[in-house]
C-alpha cells in the first residue's frame, strides 16, 4: 500500500519503528482494530496484517502489491433488515355496531395496539338513523376498522352509512371486518327472475370510498361460495379467512383426538374444507331421491366406532345437519360432533340440538362448535350444552396487523 495510517500507542510493536507518515487516503473509511507486525529476511518487504471494521464486517487486508482484501467468516452476514428498526405494531381505532361490542372487546384485549372506538347509534322519531361518530378530527392519520354484523335487513343502512362515512374522515386506512356475508347464499340464479342477492351486497360494498391509503379491505370468513370474490369491485380489496384452524385447535385438545373422523354433509362442504382436514379420515354423505323424498346416505368413508365431526360453513335450520347425524349413527359412530363458522339458527332452531349425555349419538352431539360470527346466536346459545364457542378474536386481530 503506498499510504499508511499510522497504530494507535496501544497497538504499535516496540520493536518495529513507526510507519512514516502519509495523507490518509480518502477511501479509508474504516477503523484499524489490531495489527501483527513480521519481519522476514533482509531485503524483504514487512508485512503488515492488519484487521479493519468497514460498515459491520471485518476485514483483512495485506499491503503487498495488489492489495488482497479477506472477510473474516466468523463474522455473521448483516442485512438490510437486521440494521433497520423493529417494525412496530400498526394502531388500529376499532369501531363497531351494537350487536359487535362484547367481539370487538374480545379482539382489542388480544393487542394494545388496538384502540376501541364507540359510535352513538341513535334514531330520529321516524326510526331513520341518527348516528354520530365522536371525535372525528381524533381519527386523521389513523388506521381505522368497523367490526360489522349484517345479523338483518334492518341493520344493514345504518351500518352502511358509518362505513361509507369513515374513509372521508381522512383517515390512513379503513378495513371492514364482515364475519359472516349474511347474502352468501344466495349467490346464483336457477330461473329467469331470481335475484342474487350476494351480488346486491358485494356491489354496495364495493363503492365504499377510498381512504388516504387506497381501497378498503373487507375480511370475511369461510364466505359461502368462493366463486363470490368475483362480485366484488376493484375499489375494495376481499379478504377471505376461515375458522377451521379454530376448530383444529379444540380437536388437539379432545381426550379421544386420535380418533377423530370428519364428515361432511354433501360434496360442497367437502370441497369447501377436505384440504384444511386432510390429515382426518373423511367421511363424505349425499342427499340422494328416493321417490318424493331426499335422503342422506354416505356416500365414502366408514364412521364405524369413530368420533365424527360434522363440518360446514354455516347452519340455519339445522335440517340437513340432523339427517347426517342420524345416518352417521346408524353406521356404528361412537359419538358424534358439529362445527359450523356462522350459527344462523333464525326462529331458535338451535334448540332442536341436543345433548348426548348417555352415549347415545342418534339421540344428541357431544359437541356443538361455531364461532363468534353471529352474535346474536351467540347470546342464545351461550352455557347450553351442547354448545361451545370458538372465538374469532385472535385471528381478527391478527389480520387487522396485516
Amino acid at each position: 500500500m503506498a499510504a499508511t495510517r499510522p497504530l494507535p500507542p496501544s497497538f504499535q510493536n516496540p520493536n518495529f519503528p513507526p510507519a512514516p507518515k502519509s495523507p490518509d487516503p480518502s477511501s479509508a473509511a474504516f477503523h484499524i482494530k489490531a495489527s501483527t507486525f513480521r519481519k522476514k529476511k533482509q531485503n524483504s518487504s514487512n508485512i503488515i496484517r492488519c484487521e479493519i471494521k468497514s460498515f459491520g464486517h471485518n476485514l483483512t487486508i495485506e499491503p503487498d502489491s495488489p492489495v488482497h482484501v479477506f472477510r473474516d467468516a466468523s463474522e455473521p452476514q448483516l442485512s438490510m433488515a437486521s440494521d433497520s428498526a423493529v417494525k412496530k405494531a400498526k394502531k388500529v381505532c376499532l369501531f363497531y355496531c351494537a350487536e359487535t361490542k362484547a367481539l370487538a372487546e374480545n379482539v382489542a384485549a388480544q393487542s394494545d395496539s388496538i384502540e376501541l372506538r364507540s359510535i352513538n347509534w341513535r334514531k330520529f322519531d321516524d326510526g331513520f338513523p341518527n348516528i354520530f361518530i365522536p371525535n372525528a378530527h381524533g381519527i386523521r392519520g389513523q388506521h381505522v376498522a368497523f367490526l360489522a354484523s349484517f345479523s338483518s335487513p334492518s341493520v344493514i343502512f345504518e351500518q352502511l352509512s358509518v362505513i361509507y362515512a369513515l374513509p372521508k374522515l381522512f383517515i390512513s386506512s379503513f378495513t371492514l371486518v364482515l364475519p359472516f356475508f349474511p347474502t352468501g347464499t344466495s349467490e346464483r340464479m336457477e330461473d329467469e327472475g331470481d335475484v342474487a342477492t350476494a351480488f346486491t351486497l358485494a356491489r354496495a360494498l364495493s363503492n365504499i370510498p377510498i381512504s388516504m391509503g387506497g381501497p378498503t379491505s373487507l375480511v370475511i370468513y369461510d364466505i359461502h361460495a368462493l366463486q363470490e370474490r368475483f362480485y366484488f369491485g376493484d375499489n375494495i380489496l376481499p379478504c377471505f379467512e376461515s375458522g377451521i384452524p379454530l376448530l383444529k385447535n379444540r380437536l388437539q385438545q379432545l381426550p379421544d383426538s386420535d380418533n377423530i373422523s370428519i364428515a361432511f354433509p354433501d360434496d360442497g362442504a367437502w370441497k369447501r374444507f377436505h384440504k384444511q382436514l386432510h390429515h382426518f379420515p373423511t367421511i363424505v354423505c349425499a342427499k340422494v331421491r328416493e321417490g318424493d323424498q331426499r335422503i342422506v346416505r354416505i356416500k365414502e368413508g366408514d364412521p364405524r366406532g369413530r368420533h365424527v365431526v360434522i363440518v360446514d360453513d354455516l347452519v340455519q335450520s339445522g335440517g340437513t345437519l340432523i339427517e347426517c347425524q342420524k345416518v352417521l349413527a346408524a353406521h356404528g359412530a361412537a359419538k358424534i360432533s358439529a362445527y359450523v363458522t356462522h350459527g344462523i339458527f333464525p326462529n331458535r332452531s338451535w334448540e332442536r340440538f341436543q345433548s348426548d349425555y348417555g352415549g347415545h349419538p342418534e339421540h344428541g352431539l357431544t359437541y356443538f362448535w361455531i364461532t363468534d360470527s353471529c352474535p346474536v346466536t351467540v347470546k342464545d346459545v351461550k352455557n347450553n350444552p351442547p354448545f361451545e364457542v370458538l372465538s374469532l378474536a385472535g385471528s381478527i386481530a391478527t389480520t387487522l396487523q396485516m
